[in-house]
């Protein structure tokens, strides 16, 4: 796999590491200092974050895989043309 492609899965699962621990911190300390309604926002913000960062990874490897695919394909057609 791309080195490029690997920093950008890491990225966004550290992203979304980092969502998940504001969002917990949101929803067990906030209730002390933040109305009810601004915590249920925030926490749905974090984990709606949280869950996109930790999707967009999944579909990277896919488009990867079948970009992977499609090469060989193509690289198989060539050399059956060929012979």
């Amino acid at each position: 796999m791309d080195p490029r492609l690997k920093r950008r899965i890491f990225y966004f699962y550290f992203a979304g590491l980092v969502n998940l621990v504001l969002g917990l911190y949101v929803l067990i300390y906030g209730r002390s200092f933040l109305s009810q309604g601004t915590v249920l926002m925030l926490v749905l913000f974090f984990f709606g974050f949280a869950a996109v960062d930790f999707y967009f990874p999944q579909a990277l490897k896919k488009k990867w895989a079948d970009y992977q695919k499609q090469l060989a394909q193509e690289q198989q057609r060539k050399q059956s043309g060929q012979a």
